[in-house]
């Protein structure tokens, strides 16, 4: 900031800053009163004394100007990549006397876009006036600010006066979600939960199988499950409890988040983690997502604030990768040969060309196509 700008700064937030108008005003005053000084003409006296007296009450009014003001902001409500913001604030007079020529700055993040400005012609003593725009947004996020700025330089327009409001301020933009019609990373994955979740009710519903234990009948247990040579001997009713056999039922989606990504490409794998968490759950499909710095996650509204926050290279704060089936999301190759058994991966790497037994399947991403139809394309 240059010294002009802090001069500026510091007589509009401590007192008032002359505006152009009134520099001329004031040098004109100034030059009047040296030519009286040097031809000791009375008219010239008067002159330049009129115009430091406008010049003084005007400087006075201006500091008034902005006392009494209030200002208050309502939330922001989350929007997706490409949706406008709807940011609203309430500016009131506590003041008798009514305000006018109000310059009124909302000091968004540079990242956002430009400070958003309003003028206000008049604001009437005792009253409230809502001031609600819209603001377009670009790339998901969490922006945050806390300044609104208040100009005046009522009445005359010779000095401004300036007041700096500290309300904070958070916009969540969410990450674009595709829609994906099909998706085989998810399907064939979901389909092999489902044959092991289908042999689990099977375990539950048989008749016969392995007994683990024997217990009372309790009322709505199935007859089926009666064990009558047990019940017999011991003169009441004994109900078998089967073996369970368990098996992978969850999938989770998981963003290389700790590692060093091209910004573009992070921002494409963010993209793609929301896709297919809400394609899974679409699906009814118990799906997680895990980042380095949150870990295991689930909830529509946690996985979308948690993916506006996230950025490439952040803190390893998760233990460690759950030992589940997988969707690896990263630009790094040589971490495919680690994932646990039955994991897909998504990889944004075209030079990528080694085929070995020890890679899970999975999509190479590249620059050619849309995301949203590579997403859809069967594994290689």
């Amino acid at each position: 900031m240059s010294v002009k700008s802090r001069s500026t700064r510091w007589l509009e937030t401590h007192w008032v800053n002359p505006a152009y108008i009134g520099w001329i005003l004031g040098a004109l005053a100034l030059f009047f009163f040296v030519a009286a000084t040097n031809t000791l003409s009375g008219w010239l006296y008067v002159m330049s004394g009129v115009i430091f007296a406008l010049l003084a009450i005007a400087a006075t009014l201006s500091a008034r100007s902005l006392k009494g003001i209030e200002v208050a902001r309502r939330p922001i409500y989350p929007v997706s990549a490409g949706d406008d913001i709807t940011v609203e604030l309430l500016i009131q007079n506590t003041m008798p006397q009514s305000k006018n020529l109000l310059q009124v700055s909302d000091l968004i993040p540079h990242r956002l876009g430009e400070p958003v400005v309003k003028v206000m012609e008049s604001l009437s003593s005792n009253a409230t006036q809502y001031w609600v725009y819209q603001h377009p947004t670009q790339r998901r996020g969490v922006y945050r600010w806390q300044t609104v700025r208040i100009r005046s330089a009522a009445p005359l327009g010779l000095f401004w006066r300036r007041q700096d409001y500290e309300i904070g301020a958070t916009a969540i933009v969410y990450p674009t979600v595709l829609p994906l019609t099909r998706c085989p990373l998810i399907d064939e994955m979901g389909r092999e939960s489902s044959l092991q979740f289908n042999s689990d009710r099977r375990a539950k519903t048989a008749t016969e199988g392995l007994t683990r234990s024997l217990r009372p009948y309790r009322w709505g247990d199935p007859t089926r499950l009666i064990h009558w040579r047990t019940s017999a001997r011991y003169g009441e009713l004994r109900v078998r409890e089967l073996e369970l056999f368990t098996g992978g039922q969850e999938l989770v989606v998981c963003l290389d988040s700790a590692a060093v990504w091209e910004s573009d490409l992070f921002e494409s794998a963010v993209i793609a983690a929301a896709s297919l968490y809400f394609y899974a759950a679409r699906q009814s499909l118990n799906i997680r997502l895990w980042t380095a710095n949150t870990g295991l996650l689930q909830g529509e509204q946690s996985v979308l604030e948690t993916l506006a926050a996230t950025y490439a290279g952040e803190d390893d704060r998760a233990i460690a990768l759950p030992n589940l089936p997988l969707i690896w999301l990263t630009q790094n190759s040589d971490s495919l040969k680690t994932l646990p058994s039955g994991s897909r991966y998504v990889l944004w790497s075209p030079q990528f060309t080694e085929k070995r037994s020890s890679i899970s399947p999975g999509l190479v991403i590249g620059q050619e196509r849309s995301l949203q139809s590579q997403l859809q394309d069967f594994l290689t």
